[in-house]
């Protein structure tokens, strides 16, 4: 099948390589000639501007759109809703409001333009590991664009459907559609918001850890614990294992004290989106909501839990610590 992608930054440039090597054949546009270049020299089409990008695909067209979210998404989906036909789709893979994605679809379908959502989790690992997706959209178009989503997707990779289901569903293999224009942008929201809460706890853990060894404690309870080694030891067969604990692990054996971290972490929006949605829907979000504001407390005072946070989103995000200039 044919995609086009635009934005090749981490995840759009290798989400392209993992369709190429699945036999799709892709087409690339960015605002940087660089990356265009690199995956041109791998396999892929590459167009020199929207217009240029959009002779390169076939009728009817689908093109992924993997650049950050706000106005640069806004800016490029209209100039896609101008530019694309009648039986076209576009796909939003970056982390949008879902409301938006509602307006979006709205004034796509005035064109007769498809729109689809499609919450992307996998990160820099994504080449190799697959990336989780939730999306939504039209039910006929999800299902004609269905070779896509299984390509970039993980697949069974060696986890049994869990007890009592079929294997059948594409959940199986690690996609699922989740309903109408917004729908797949708010199920990875909520996802974000869940993950700020299980870094925090990770964060927060480590932190009493390696407190116990505090010269303000009685010396008979001061225990000088490995903590690389002890995440080493909960990643096999503890109740608390995640992809999340191995990459505090690998975080711990190259950095034990965390020293290239400061500790100011940023939060992208799915968090607070994720705290307003339960707000509007009178969910009690305790721990979500603690993460949330536990990211701003981070920008005032660091410890080590915030270094712990930081290292956990460069491991799975490649996000790197942006402190702003006072």
């Amino acid at each position: 099948m044919q995609l086009g992608m635009i934005g090749l930054g981490r995840m759009g440039s290798n989400m392209v390589r993992r369709l190429m090597k699945a036999g799709h054949q892709c087409a690339v546009y960015d605002l940087s000639d660089a990356p265009v270049k690199q995956l041109v020299g791998q396999g892929a089409l590459g167009g020199a501007s929207v217009d240029d990008f959009k002779k390169l695909l076939q009728a009817p067209r689908a093109v992924w759109v993997m650049v950050p979210s706000g106005d640069a998404t806004e800016t490029m989906v209209r100039k896609l809703i101008d530019t694309l036909e009648k039986g076209d789709t576009i796909i939003d893979g970056g982390n949008s409001f879902y409301k938006d994605d509602v307006r979006r679809s709205k004034l796509a379908a005035e064109k007769g333009i498809d729109y689809v959502d499609a919450g992307t989790s996998g990160g820099v690992w994504g080449f190799e590991r697959g990336y989780c997706l939730m999306i939504g959209g039209p039910k006929d178009t999800v299902q004609r664009l269905d070779p896509i989503f299984n390509a970039l997707a993980p697949g069974e990779s060696g986890i049994a459907p869990s007890p009592g289901r079929d294997g059948k569903s594409t959940a199986d293999r690690g996609y699922l559609h989740c309903g109408p224009s917004g729908a797949g942008h708010f199920a990875k929201m909520v996802h974000n918001g869940i993950e700020y809460g299980l870094m925090q706890a990770y964060a927060e853990g480590f932190d009493i850890l390696k407190n116990k060894n505090s010269d303000k404690l009685d010396p008979d309870l001061r225990y000088d614990i490995n903590l690389a080694d002890l995440a080493e030891t909960w990643r096999r067969g503890s109740v608390i294992g995640s992809w999340l604990l191995d990459l505090t692990a690998m975080a711990l054996v190259e950095d034990p004290e965390l020293k290239g971290y400061t500790g100011w972490v940023e939060d992208s929006g799915e968090g607070r989106w994720t705290i307003e949605a339960a707000i509007e829907e009178a969910v009690p979000a305790e721990v979500l909501a603690a993460s949330l504001f536990a990211r701003f407390r981070s920008r005032q005072e660091h410890t080590y839990a915030e270094k712990m946070l930081s290292a956990m989103r460069k491991g799975f995000g490649g996000h790197v610590e942006h402190i702003p200039k006072t």
